[in-house]
């Protein structure tokens, strides 16, 4: 006996769901507006960012922007006045989605207003391997030396735990479809 379409159809959404969750995870920078009121680097040491995630930078276009930088101009939060200098990229949206894509590698972000970065409006993040699975960090070469990250904690404080569950509960669904048909 085949099995009933609602039981095919909860099959179908708990394998899509854990398939999304396996790929990338979505971090609002932060945890909120991206602004001078919060410290980005105790915000990135609790996240493990892997090559495939995404980075949502919230703000109000006419007060900052986010400017991908070189590590040079993350340290000294000099653009040469023009936003030029050690620029990789640009956003001014005020809502901007930057795909972290670089395995093993540090990304580095700015606000160019005027004293922002100085005050605190930067980023750097440390992107691991993405790990078969979906599991979180590790990995890579160690940041240049006196960068401000920290190794992530234990388990990915950031990225949501429920794949090793929802791997269970898709296997306890496929054996509980085949007792079905059995019996």
């Amino acid at each position: 006996m085949p099995p009933s379409p609602p039981l095919q159809l909860v099959a179908l959404l708990l394998l899509s769901l854990l398939l999304r969750s396996a790929t990338a995870a979505e971090y609002t920078v932060g945890d909120g507006p991206w602004d001078t009121g919060t410290n980005y680097a105790t915000w990135s040491d609790k996240h493990a960012f892997l090559a495939g995630d995404i980075l949502v930078f919230q703000y109000v276009r006419s007060q900052h922007n986010v400017l991908q930088v070189t590590e040079a101009t993350y340290r000294s939060c000099d653009t040469g006045g023009g936003g030029v200098a050690g620029v990789i990229k640009s956003y001014d949206t005020g809502y901007d989605r930057v795909q972290l894509t670089e395995p093993n590698a540090t990304y580095w972000f700015i606000c160019d207003f005027p004293g922002h970065c100085l005050g605190g409006m930067r980023l750097a993040v440390k992107v691991a391997a993405a790990a078969a699975g979906g599991g979180g960090g590790g990995g890579g070469s160690p940041p240049p030396s006196g960068v401000p990250l920290h190794p992530p904690a234990a388990g990915g404080a950031g990225r949501s735990q429920w794949p090793a569950w929802g791997l269970t509960l898709a296997v306890l669904l496929v054996v509980f479809h085949y007792c079905i048909i059995i019996f």
